[in-house]
């Protein structure tokens, strides 16, 4: 039928089922509808053959066992199917979940930031308006406070003036759209951190819960719960699993608790205390993380008052830093408190799978059930077993592994989640496995037993039990997910509900919309106008670019035109030549020295003048 089934026929009987299922008051889920399709199917007793082309008579009959299965309430593997659906569809690690809610915090933000970082203000009306903007991103951004309590955003609206006063808007302004959101995401930090930092110094605060004391107090609580729950379910398992080991020890009980359905029971609460394990373990790293947090939120609190104390004034390189420290803190407590509330709500929710074990076996009929009979724990069935271990010399094709040959022993990836590789198909008992036994290495796989028996048994054909223990998961679908054996039946499951990696079920992926817009011209044209597209083209420039390289040019003369050519010859002419000479010469003249007597007249009427030459001559000065 794998070839046959198409998965349109496949879509068309998970929407026939869900709604008959509809009409009948049961309103399910198409993942778990379609995980009940792969159940029929897989189970032998149902007579649906792989290789068998699926008539339209098998399609209805396939159908209504479908409906009668999610319609009975009161049959323990419809609720292992139902909490191993709703486990896989909404459990997530701490990275996943942290990062959804980053993504969704993004998303809610991107109406303020786009307002912001898109705005270009020019009046001074305007840079109030953007101004108010980031006060109600920072207030939103922190998550301490609402934008409707006054007290809150006037902490906000003052702590931010202190580090970014509305003169320093202009320069915002003009950063592009990518530096706007980081100094937004910035300012934020600082923001939060001076809050922080008033409220531990008594100067504000007052809407900032407590968290470090919150949690200190809610995470012992929640991880109290969660040890009361295992251990509620653990007993439960314990004893089923003594109800059945007496029932194949016992042929007159096997007969008169034979059809009080104690192995789906069993499934039922192992694959519970399964999911409660992986939540109490993410409730520690939760408990040792708020712990860690603790001591470095107040060493950096201690820190910032040492370096701020009484100061007026303090450079903000020095500061900043330690106010972002604080922030990034406070946020690890944040997202504490999202994990928290994450985890209790998944505990919370499991129970509801729980509550038809109470309704099958109540504590009266479990207590008349359990008379006579010896309930052992998991920790006592491994206690007895401490002792003995495999004789390898007894296994000459076989490798085991042990505690003290092995590196890394504790982190093998164990086979049919640590339960009895033996025991499961055998008896359809989940029994826990001890390693220190031996561990045996199989075609690359590991494998458990509970027992040196059962070791020795299952090693004298391991192929022969493995394929007993997924005989044994197609009767029982729930097994497939608590063993771990989803690679063994995947290609039952539909395409749009194939689920990812190591993960649960039938989970399908994430889908949305988006949209892409180029731009016509990134880059400047770069045409090359030598391009040709045309190969004969090319070939016809390189068949003459042969031909030119064997071209020359040749000349000769004869006889007679050797006398016809024409002649040029160019010639210096004679040019005018002159020579030009100089010659220095000087002479001197006597300096006259003439004086006149007798010019002013005497005491006679007439003048009587006397002109005296006193010039010398040359050779004399």
């Amino acid at each position: 039928m794998s070839g046959e089934l198409t998965q349109s026929v496949i879509k068309r009987i998970i929407r026939q089922v869900g709604l008959e299922c509809a009409a009948q008051g049961q309103s399910l889920s198409e993942t778990l509808v379609a995980f009940m399709v792969k159940a029929v199917v897989l189970d032998p007793r149902n007579d649906f053959s792989m290789d068998r082309i699926l008539a339209e008579n098998n399609m209805q009959d396939l159908i209504q066992l479908c409906v009668t299965r999610l319609l009975d309430t009161t049959n323990p593997s419809l609720s292992t199917i139902k909490m191993q659906v709703y486990f896989d569809m909404n459990y997530a690690n701490r990275d996943e979940l942290l990062s959804e809610q980053e993504r969704v915090l993004e998303g809610k933000l991107a109406l303020v930031v786009r307002g912001i970082t898109e705005s270009g203000p020019r009046a001074q009306e305007e840079m109030e308006n953007v101004y108010q903007q980031i006060v109600t991103y920072v207030l939103l951004r922190s998550g301490l406070g609402s934008p409707t309590d006054i007290e809150a955003v006037r902490e906000v609206t003052a702590a931010l003036q202190s580090v970014f006063p509305q003169t320093e808007m202009i320069t915002f302004i003009s950063l592009s759209k990518k530096d706007k959101e980081q100094q937004l995401k910035d300012l934020a930090m600082l923001v939060t951190g001076i809050r922080l930092y008033n409220k531990q110094c008594q100067k504000g605060g007052g809407s900032i819960d407590d968290l470090p004391g919150i949690l200190n107090e809610a995470i012992p609580s929640a991880t109290q719960t969660l040890d009361e729950r295992l251990n509620s379910c653990q007993l439960l398992a314990h004893r089923y699993t003594a109800l059945l080991e007496s029932m194949q020890e016992d042929p007159q009980r096997f007969s008169r608790l034979r059809f009080l359905k104690l192995k789906e029971a069993l499934f039922n609460v192992r694959q519970y205390e399964v999911f409660l394990c992986i939540l109490q373990s993410n409730a520690i790293t939760s408990a040792q993380e708020v712990e860690s947090l603790d001591v470095q939120f107040e060493a950096a609190v201690m820190v910032l008052k040492n370096t701020v104390q009484d100061r007026t004034s303090i450079e903000s390189k020095e500061v900043f830093p330690l106010f972002m420290e604080l922030s990034k803190l406070w946020t690890g407590f944040q997202d504490e408190m999202l994990l928290l509330s994450f985890l209790t709500n998944m505990a919370d929710n499991l129970q509801q799978f729980l509550e038809i074990q109470s309704q099958l076996f109540p504590e009266e009929m479990l207590a008349s059930l359990l008379e006579g009979v010896t309930v052992k724990s998991d920790v006592e069935r491994i206690k007895e077993t401490m002792g003995t271990r495999v004789n390898v010399s007894d296994f000459k094709n076989q490798e085991w592994l042990f505690p003290e040959t092995t590196d890394n022993f504790d982190q093998l990836l164990i086979q049919y989640h640590g339960f009895c590789a033996h025991s499961i198909g055998v008896k359809g008992i989940t029994l826990p496995g001890n390693p220190a036994i031996g561990i045996l290495k199989h075609k690359g796989k590991y494998f458990v037993f509970s027992s040196k028996e059962a070791a020795y048994i299952f090693a004298q054909d391991p192929d022969k039990f493995i394929q007993l223990n997924i005989e044994k998961a197609k009767k029982y679908a729930e097994l497939i997910q608590l063993l771990e054996l989803h690679h063994q039946f995947e290609y039952l499951v539909p395409h749009g509900q194939a689920r990812k990696g190591s993960r649960g079920s039938m989970k399908p992926p994430p889908k949305r919309e988006s949209g892409t817009q180029t731009d016509t011209h990134i880059l400047p044209p770069t045409i090359v106008r030598s391009y040709e597209w045309n190969e004969w083209e090319l070939r016809r420039k390189a068949i003459k670019l042969a031909n030119l390289r064997r071209k020359l040019t040749h000349a000769m003369q004869t006889d007679l035109s050797h006398m016809r050519r024409e002649n040029c010859t160019q010639v210096y002419l004679p040019k005018d030549v002159g020579t030009q000479t100089k010659h220095d010469n000087s002479s001197n003249v006597p300096k006259p020295q003439i004086f006149l007597k007798g010019l002013r007249g005497g005491s006679s009427p007439t003048t009587h003048m006397v002109t005296v030459d006193l010039t010398r001559p040359l050779d004399e000065t």
